[in-house]
């Protein structure tokens, strides 16, 4: 059965925790080629776009979910936005916990919004919200 509104609202369990490491932010920080000194050192805080590496580790239990019938070959990533509440640290052991925002069906497409909580001591530190494009499969041979 394909993903369609009625999934919207629908949530999943939050995943293990990943720690942050100032090794971690200063190799995703050299990736970027960004210099900024705030991302190394032993108090580092991480690029805004590091949250996106925990955000996508929760994303495996919307495409293992076989009531919606998702295929990641199928889908492309459209569109990205994040809210902090506060930077993401050396030492952070964050949880992301992903849930199904809105779901627009348009023929053979669907258009996905996910949102991930990120949080660190049970509290909110990056909400990662990412649009996704899906083809469902080709049912004409």
């Amino acid at each position: 059965m394909p993903i369609t509104t009625e999934h919207a609202g629908r949530s999943y369990p939050a995943t293990p925790a990943y720690r942050v490491s100032s090794a971690k932010i200063e190799e995703f920080a050299a990736a970027l080629g960004d210099t900024n000194p705030a991302y190394s050192g032993a108090d580092a805080m991480a690029p805004p776009t590091f949250a996106a590496v925990i955000a996508a580790q929760a994303w495996g239990a919307l495409f293992d979910d076989p009531d919606l019938g998702l295929a990641l070959h199928r889908t492309m990533h459209t569109d990205q936005t994040f809210t902090f509440s506060r930077p993401l640290r050396d030492g952070d052991d964050v949880v992301a916990r992903l849930s199904i925002e809105r779901v627009r069906n348009r023929g053979d497409l669907d258009m996905v919004t996910v949102v991930v909580d990120l949080a660190v001591d049970g509290s909110t530190a990056c909400i990662a919200r990412s649009t996704l494009m899906h083809t469902q499969e080709n049912s004409h041979g």
